[in-house]
């Protein structure tokens, strides 16, 4: 038990037997006032009283004991709860200091945390943003996919027509040639007559090659099967699956009857110097692809009816081998001209080197004879001149130089060898004067 709470257990007991000894004597005094004439009745009212205080003491006492054993259980109790209480302060204490320890720790983690956050609410208002861009850009989309559906319809009505459909291939036929690089009227014409056995034609176009040759192209839009069968769905079955084949076999036939009668006009026969075969230009790949796949052997039979079909792809890049051989065609004859040039440049250097020569020699020829000159005037002339008595010594003829510098030879041996042909005939020229 602890020693303060001894200490005050042992106070309370003594102010309360103070107390009851104190009552005691003011009771004994009281009645000894009032019976002091008997000395025996007081001697035993004294007992008597004493024996009381001594019972009273005696309960007194037990109550004290019981009170004393009911706090030592309360203080028993009380170390209890204080040793509870400690430890309760202690875990608390630790946990505590485990908590800051834990958010110290997690400081980083809740720092990220903020900025995710952060980058959370900036990359929300970015897809609110985002989806209301979206939402607008889906309704331009709409109504852009409505006018192409229907531009299309009109485009689908107005190529149901076979008149506008001849002018729409024509069209694409002139715009894959002008692609390729050709010029009208240079490369290529239109709607040029032919004359043959198999009677008068006009292909589409006469395209030109190099070496004065000529191929004929002719544009065909056989498209209204096809048309039709575009707007069932391939996955089509039943009955509108067996429409769609039969779709595809009317176009199978339609392209097949083109086929044989470009192959019949024979308008190779009309052109001067052209390959056995006419160019069928069909504006459309898939016209062509659904063609082959419905029919695999209809490039054959156009082999056979010596017609080509040529989808605006192969066309352009048979037209660009042909814009490429005309390049070079045109560069062969500018070699050929230049070629030309520089051998009559050649030519007319070597006849102007044989003059520069007879130049050379005359100015030779003329240095020699001033030589010449100079040299009898000073030797015979002059001094017979200084003989003279009444020469005015002031007026001497003064001594003339010879010229030293010789012109410059020719070395070039292109000169030189057209110098030396001819040499025979300059020097007979010069012996003969």
């Amino acid at each position: 038990m602890d020693a303060a709470l001894l200490l005050i257990i042992g106070l309370i007991i003594g102010a309360l037997v103070g107390a009851a000894l104190a009552w005691a004597v003011f009771l004994i005094r009281s009645k000894t006032g009032a019976d002091a004439a008997s000395p025996a009745l007081l001697e035993a009212r004294h007992a008597q009283q004493l024996q009381a205080m001594r019972a009273e003491e005696s309960s007194a006492r037990a109550d004290l004991q019981a009170d004393l054993a009911r706090m030592e259980a309360t203080a028993e109790q009380l170390n209890t709860q204080v040793a509870q209480l400690t430890r309760e302060r202690e875990q608390r204490a630790e946990r505590d200091k485990a908590e800051n320890t834990l958010l110290q720790a997690i400081a980083p983690v809740r720092q990220s945390l903020q900025e995710m956050q952060r980058t959370v609410s900036t990359l929300e208002e970015q897809r609110q943003k985002q989806h209301g861009e979206l939402s607008q850009q889906l309704r331009t989309a709409a109504q852009s996919e409505e006018h192409l559906r229907q531009t299309a319809d009109s485009l689908a009505s107005a190529l149901s027509n076979n008149s506008v459909r001849g002018v729409w291939g024509e069209t694409q036929l002139r715009s894959v040639v002008e692609a390729a690089g050709l010029i009208e009227r240079v490369d290529f014409d239109v709607q040029t007559s032919i004359y043959s056995d198999a009677g008068a034609g006009r292909p589409d176009m006469v395209i030109h090659l190099p070496g004065g040759k000529s191929i004929a192209v002719d544009a065909k839009v056989p498209m209204g099967s096809y048309l039709e069968a575009s707007a069932i769905p391939v996955t089509a079955t039943g009955d509108e699956g067996a429409r769609r084949t039969s779709l595809l076999n009317a176009h199978v036939k339609a392209v097949r009857d083109h086929i044989s009668a470009l192959g019949g006009k024979a308008y190779w026969d009309g052109l001067e110097a052209s390959p056995e075969l006419v160019i069928a230009f069909i504006p459309s790949e898939s016209l062509v692809s659904s063609a082959l796949e419905a029919d695999p052997t209809i490039m054959e039979y156009a082999f056979g009816k010596r017609v080509a079909l040529a989808s605006p792809v192969t066309l352009w890049s048979v037209l660009k081998t042909v814009a490429f051989s005309w390049q070079q065609e045109l560069v062969t004859a500018e070699a050929k001209d230049l070629f030309n040039l520089s051998r009559e440049l050649y030519s007319r250097l070597s006849t102007m080197a044989g003059h520069v020569d007879k130049l050379g020699r005359s100015v030779r020829a003329t240095v020699t004879d001033y030589n010449r000159f100079v040299g009898s005037l000073e030797r015979n002339v002059l001094p017979s001149a200084r003989k003279l008595n009444k020469v005015d010594e002031s007026k001497l003829i003064p001594a003339l130089g010879e010229v030293e510098e010789a012109p410059r030879e020719l070395v070039a041996d292109e000169l030189v060898a057209e110098l030396d042909a001819a040499a025979p005939e300059e020097r007979a020229r010069t012996a003969s004067d």
